[in-house]
């Protein structure tokens, strides 16, 4: 008799909970006997078969096996909690687990989230990076990330500081859907600032964790959810990271999981770019400039709509030579009166028409940036 959703979930909770038996183990057995529902006929000889168990292991796998309808009680409360915020939990062998998911090594036994998996899910990109990004990695996830949601693409990251939070952002204020993959549970938002961005996140995608309620964002949790992050998307895009950084072992999941990576180049003497230059220069990951970088890698069904070209901005002679001065760093008002050789005032009507052209940006302190 096929066991309830519920029921699934009390046994796999029950089992990862045995001392010594981790998701690897568990994932062997389902893999050897098909189903969670299977389980609950096997032998203790059947466990005592499958490789990396030995005798001890599956003599408490067994018993937990065999007790199984007290696990109702120890975990029932769980789901009550679940419930009451609104979330809610998919297992491993359940239809619907994201497909490109389960693919990879390791899959989580459980997903707990907010939101609902959609069929467009399946063309996911991941965009991660640096907690601390320059000037020119905020531009650069910023344009990246709208542009591919342009394109019709899911953006997925890890709601942590820096690329990932403006990754979620861009999206969301192009209209686009994105998913959230966190370190902890469901009910501890973290970084504790991104409040209102988890909120939207919800209200405009999902919110994914492995971890049951109540986790709290340990150190260890975020290279593990990673190989989430990557594994529910076509690629991987990293803009800005340095060559120890959380990014880099993203990178090295979508690298063992067969998908593509791609990297934003960087200044050779800015720590920040240290990994995304590793990556390239190791052929590794993709150069990317722009989006279509990132389009051509991708099969032709995948893409759908490209990006359409942006209409040729008209300037005058004053306009021009203040964006030829202009890079993707940011410049002061003053710095750009000297490079231009135009009056202070002069400068600033000028680049207020950009402005409004939308070929500049202007930052706090009177900095200016090249759209």
């Amino acid at each position: 008799m096929p066991l309830e959703k519920e029921e699934k979930y009390f046994l796999l909770r029950a089992l990862s909970e045995i001392e010594k038996v981790g998701a690897g183990k568990i994932v062997s057995l389902l893999t050897r006997f098909g189903t969670t529902e299977n389980l609950l006929t096997v032998s203790l000889d059947d466990i005592a078969s499958v490789n990396g168990i030995g005798q001890n292991t599956a003599r408490k796998i067994h018993r937990v096996i065999r007790d199984f309808p007290h696990a109702h009680d120890k975990f029932s409360a769980e789901l009550e909690a679940l419930k009451k915020l609104g979330g809610n939990f998919i297992t491993l062998d359940d239809e619907g687990y994201p497909e490109q998911l389960k693919n990879i090594y390791l899959p989580p036994l459980i997903l707990y989230y907010l939101g609902e998996f959609k069929e467009e899910d399946k063309k996911s990109l991941a965009i991660v990076g640096t907690r601390r990004p320059s000037h020119y990695g905020k531009i650069t996830a910023e344009r990246l990330a709208s542009e591919l949601t342009e394109n019709g693409f899911v953006i997925v990251s890890g709601m942590a500081r820096g690329i990932d939070s403006i990754a979620h952002e861009s999206c969301l204020k192009q209209g686009g859907r994105t998913i959230a993959v966190i370190g902890s549970g469901l009910d501890v938002i973290y970084p504790p600032e991104n409040k209102e961005l988890f909120r939207l996140i919800h209200s405009n995608g999902m919110i994914i964790t492995e971890y049951p309620l109540g986790t709290k964002p340990d150190a260890p949790n975020f290279p593990r959810r990673n190989r989430i992050i990557s594994g529910l998307a076509l690629g991987t895009l990293i803009v800005e990271t340095r060559v120890n950084g959380g990014a880099m072992h993203t990178a090295a999941y979508a690298l063992d999981q067969g998908r593509e990576i791609f990297a934003v180049p960087g200044n050779i003497t800015s720590p920040p770019s240290e990994g995304c230059n590793l990556l390239i220069k190791k052929g590794e990951a993709k150069l990317v400039q722009n989006v279509e970088d990132i389009l051509n890698e991708l099969p032709t069904f995948v893409i759908g709509k490209r990006v359409t070209e942006k209409t040729e901005i008209q300037t005058n002679v004053f306009e021009a030579k203040i964006l030829e001065v202009l890079g993707s760093e940011p410049m002061h008002i003053d710095k750009i009166a000297e490079l231009t050789g135009f009056s202070t005032s002069d400068c600033l009507v000028h680049l207020l028409s950009l402005e409004f052209k939308e070929a500049i940006r202007q930052l706090p302190g009177k900095f200016f940036v090249r759209i």
